[in-house]
């Protein structure tokens, strides 16, 4: 097989571009199942290092024989990175940086120059830069440790000065308020990509940031709300576009508000009114109980529903805690049935914990312990006591401690404790 992958790669640094050696990696890729994936990375790391720095080059050259003939190629090789990133256990991370992140910054503003100075806004070029950097945020969020290479402080500076607080994404943000359907692929990578880069990096906590909470809400912390209110009324009709804008726009939101604390002020700054929060507050509860969207939540933030909801229930959870309306929320009487909707089909772990956190807040003990739900906190618990045993160098998920801890501690719990225990006190012994 390497001997393959190497005549492949070697093939496309040919001066002509051969479909047939495109198709031959096509097939390779789609092979790679999850069971196969980590033993055919591992065997062929250093050609696959070499076929990703390629792509990152095309990506910087702006080739367009390769976009125009070769769309499939891309949404395959991308496609196969998030495999690459999502597979949690038997790929290293170094090896992950290296087949993921381009090798120089240089690379990443050429393109960058590009997107912005094209005039073609279904430009090939911006379609595929989105998904690399799309797989990039996805990278960060499940790798938060890494949020501090040179190269990702960088990607986050430059879609922050260039792209956020630029004139044409607020111009793109007001169109918003009224498309359903039609998106050219430059709106999507300021609407889309853009927040979404946005949100993992500041989900990671990062110590400084060299523009502040008041520059951005001032810029489209207006349009934001507006946006939510015009679509909120109509999720039946949204597109997969407007889907995907709303998640991310809805994330970037609360992480940026949330990075640094300060006990939900900064949340005053997008909702200047009591009256405008509340409002908010009934439009995105609108939002996670349209039922079709829990059939697609997944076991990781990997896809637009499992976000978007991800997105709603923590910035509802920062809301109940922080700004003293819980008067509001328990006049929202359909409120408790849909948590616990959300809970019951959950499988991805901070949409049932904050689910049930939120619920915590707002129901008295009594109503609280009336409920009849299922419990799975303790297995997302010792899920990520285990992850953080084998790895104790690894920033894990992050989540707030006190969504576990609510509740009463079971023989179940206890055994689990003496179990880690026994394993912690024989490491010592060794």
């Amino acid at each position: 097989m390497e001997t393959y992958l190497e005549q492949i790669i070697a093939a496309l640094n040919l001066p002509s571009l051969s479909i047939d050696v495109l198709q031959q990696i096509i097939f390779l890729l789609e092979q790679q199942t999850d069971d196969l994936l980590s033993s055919f990375v591992t065997q062929s790391y250093h050609l696959l290092v070499k076929l990703e720095h390629k792509i990152w080059q095309i990506l910087s050259l702006n080739s367009q024989e390769w976009f125009n003939q070769s769309i499939e190629f891309f949404q395959t090789l991308a496609s196969f990175n998030k495999k690459i990133i999502f597979n949690q256990e038997h790929i290293k991370d170094d090896m992950k940086v290296s087949l993921l992140f381009p090798e120089t910054i240089d690379q990443v503003n050429n393109i960058f120059r590009q997107i912005e100075q094209s005039n073609d806004h279904n430009d090939r070029l911006i379609t595929i830069a989105g998904l690399w950097f799309d797989n990039l945020a996805f990278f960060l969020h499940e790798y938060p440790q890494l949020s501090h290479l040179p190269l990702s402080i960088h990607i986050h500076d430059y879609f922050g000065h260039h792209f956020l607080l630029s004139d044409q994404f607020k111009s793109y943000l007001i169109e918003l308020h009224q498309l359903t359907s039609i998106f050219t692929a430059k709106q999507l990578f300021y609407l889309k990509t853009c927040p979404v880069f946005l949100n993992a990096f500041f989900y990671t906590n990062p110590r400084n940031c060299d523009y502040t909470q008041e520059e951005v809400i001032k810029h489209i912390g207006e349009d934001y709300l507006q946006m939510i209110q015009v679509h909120s009324c109509t999720i039946e009709l949204w597109s997969k576009e407007l889907l995907s804008c709303i998640t991310h726009l809805t994330g970037f939101m609360r992480a940026f508000l949330w990075w640094n604390g300060d006990n939900g002020a900064n949340l005053k700054l997008l909702f200047s009114t009591e009256k405008i929060l509340c409002e908010y507050v009934q439009a995105v509860i609108h939002i996670i109980d349209y039922q079709p969207f829990y059939q697609s939540i997944m076991t990781q933030w990997s896809n637009d529903e499992t976000i978007l909801m991800d997105s709603i229930l923590l910035i509802l959870m920062n809301i109940v805690q922080t700004q003293n309306i819980n008067w509001f929320f328990r006049s929202i009487t359909q409120l408790p049935g849909i948590l616990i909707k959300l809970a019951e089909i959950s499988v991805y772990f901070r949409i049932y914990l904050c689910a049930y956190g939120i619920l915590s807040e707002i129901l008295t003990d009594e109503n609280l312990k009336a409920l009849k739900f299922t419990d799975p906190r303790k297995f997302f618990f010792f899920n990520m006591l285990e992850q953080a045993w084998r790895d104790p160098s690894k920033k894990y998920k992050q989540i707030s401690i006190i969504y576990f801890l609510r509740g009463e501690f079971t023989d179940f719990i206890v055994n689990k404790l003496q179990r880690i225990f026994y394993r912690f006190s024989e490491f010592i012994k060794k």
